[in-house]
């Protein structure tokens, strides 16, 4: 809303003393055409806003000016809640209402505390968008629409239309009564029941959402906790799951397990390494996980996914095989 965006910005012109145009642009996530109406438009309403020209200049407020904040809004509120996680705040289309809660807290604190506040957030990095091997993590995208649309239907308790996308599957309609949301691994998932059975939604699936005026048939009191952990047990335990055995150096086991559903059973041989029983979703997904490893382990069994891996070398090596009329 554009009341909310004009408060967050006296908010950034008060934590930062001055910024360009190009800068609150940036902050707000809006274009720059919109920042400078947004001052026209404080500046109507009496709010000592100016420009300051020239190579370093930018907007300011009058020295002294104070704004009276009527408090956090819901949505803010729920942003503190999951600050922990900035991606969760993404995840759940509460990225924006977390940025102007924060600026807001800040804003309340004591003067001679806002610099020691600014200064100590300097000496913290939460989820960069890449780790030390500079792979970048990516976010999965959920469209601000269908993130409102889901929130509204979870905290109100009514129904939910969704177009959502299985895997290889056309989207396709569907009604369901949300439960609650969960975000794991910077994945948003909505926990539902369908016709009376439990569901799992990926919230990046979901191409549209509707809230819906009847009531949810879901029960009054909720343990997302206990109800994330049942989910995930049967979801291991369900589909085309294979058993591999894999003999590995020690120190590639946690790249292998993180990727495996289950460790079954673990035991070192004689010279150092390591044999390990372990499962997986489906055979596609036991081949991806032993290729990632490269020659820092070996599958023993079965037979299909040792063939399998055997073809894959194969046709990369014929790939970059010498031509023949370079050999010489």
């Amino acid at each position: 809303m554009r009341a909310d965006r004009l408060v967050s910005l006296v908010l950034l012109l008060r934590q930062h003393g001055r910024l360009s145009a190009a800068a609150l642009a940036r902050e707000l996530e809006v274009s720059t055409r919109t920042v400078l109406r947004d001052i026209e438009a404080l500046s109507a309403a009496g709010v000592p806003v100016y420009a300051e020209r020239g190579r370093h200049g930018g907007f300011a407020l009058l020295p002294g000016f104070r704004t009276e904040l009527t408090g956090l809004n819901h949505d803010e509120a729920l942003a503190l809640l999951v600050a922990g996680s900035r991606r969760g705040a993404h995840g759940f289309g509460l990225g924006s209402a977390l940025a102007s809660a924060m600026l807001k807290v800040v804003d309340a604190l004591p003067d001679s505390y806002r610099n020691t506040a600014a200064g100590a957030a300097e000496r913290l990095l939460i989820d960069p968008e890449t780790d030390l091997l500079s792979r970048r993590l990516v976010d999965e995208e959920v469209p601000d629409a269908v993130a409102a649309e889901v929130l509204r239907a979870v905290f109100a308790g009514h129904r939910l239309r969704i177009r959502y996308a299985a895997l290889d599957q056309a989207p396709q309609w569907r009604t369901v009564d949300p439960i609650g949301l969960v975000t794991v691994r910077d994945r948003g998932y909505l926990l539902a029941t369908r016709s009376g059975e439990d569901r799992t939604y990926r919230l990046s699936r979901i191409s549209a959402a509707e809230e819906l005026p009847e009531p949810a048939q879901r029960p009054d009191r909720v343990d997302l906790d206990r109800a994330w952990q049942e989910r995930s047990t049967r979801f291991r335990a369900g589909g085309d799951q294979v058993t591999v055995l894999v003999r590995m150096d020690p120190a590639r086991r946690e790249e292998l397990v993180g990727t495996a559903l289950t460790v079954l059973a673990e035991e070192s041989d004689p010279d150092g390494r390591l044999r390990l029983e372990l499962t997986f979703q489906d055979a596609r997904h036991a081949v991806w996980a032993l290729w990632q490893l490269g020659m820092g382990a070996e599958a023993l069994s079965p037979q299909w996914l040792r063939t399998s891996l055997r073809d894959r070398a194969a046709a990369l090596a014929a790939r970059y095989g010498v031509p023949d009329d370079l050999s010489g």
